[in-house]
């Protein structure tokens, strides 16, 4: 007998199932990896048949895919404003919200990491979303020499490498080496940003963690000049 194939719906599902599939994805893969990620699971913590599950993603390898790409390739969303005025304060923003970001998202981030070598479609969404940030943050440092703040030379990907892998450090392996970062979470991203600025001869001071606003965990929002 003829067995018809199904193919992946690409919009016949309503947002709700399609989102309350991939959040209870997201949390299966975090907790369980790929293999562990059943699809049988998945649908349970769901609430709706594995048929359900397929009819919208079409495969495991896709549902996983779209839960990396909406969690963690989704990106900041913050822009760094086109003319420097307060970089001090811009970059710390910037760096908390970033810093949250990863925080937040390390279970999957860490989940991702150790399944790259088995399922290497899953380093794609972690790819894009931190080219995208590393971009945004060399184009700042750019306009931070063209505007006159920094007086010392320095060669902006190095300094864009420097800050934003110290604070993904922090950020997903602060639990993992508690004795290796400061102790308390957002008075290190002060200090990160203080002694990069610092390095590049920026005059303007860096707000303390305590008027610096939301704590690292915090949904970013976008900044502009003032």
């Amino acid at each position: 007998m003829h067995m018809a194939t199904t193919a992946p719906d690409t919009g016949t599902h309503a947002p709700p199932l399609r989102e309350r599939i991939a959040e209870a994805a997201a949390k299966v893969y975090g907790e369980f990896g790929f293999r562990g990620a059943t699809t049988r699971r998945i649908a349970e913590e769901a609430g709706v048949n594995e048929v359900t599950l397929f009819r919208t993603f079409g495969s495991k390898a896709a549902l996983i895919v779209e839960v990396l790409e909406r969690q963690v390739g989704a990106g900041l969303r913050v822009e760094l404003p086109e003319t420097p005025r307060h970089p001090g304060r811009e970059l710390l923003h910037w760096a908390r919200s970033y810093h949250g970001h990863v925080r937040e998202r390390r279970g999957l981030i860490m989940q991702s990491m150790g399944e790259i070598g088995e399922h290497p479609e899953v380093l794609s969404p972690m790819c894009k979303a931190r080219d995208r940030e590393f971009v945004v943050l060399c184009a700042y440092l750019d306009r931070l020499r063209d505007a006159g703040h920094a007086t010392r030379p320095y060669d902006t990907v190095t300094v864009a490498a420097m800050l934003s892998g110290t604070l993904f450090s922090d950020a997903v392996g602060r639990e993992l080496f508690p004795g290796t970062y400061p102790a308390d979470p957002a008075q290190a991203v002060v200090a990160y940003v203080e002694l990069t600025l610092r390095a590049l001869g920026v005059a303007d001071p860096v707000p303390s963690a305590e008027h610096a606003g939301a704590p690292c965990s915090a949904t970013p929002s976008s900044i502009g000049p003032s």
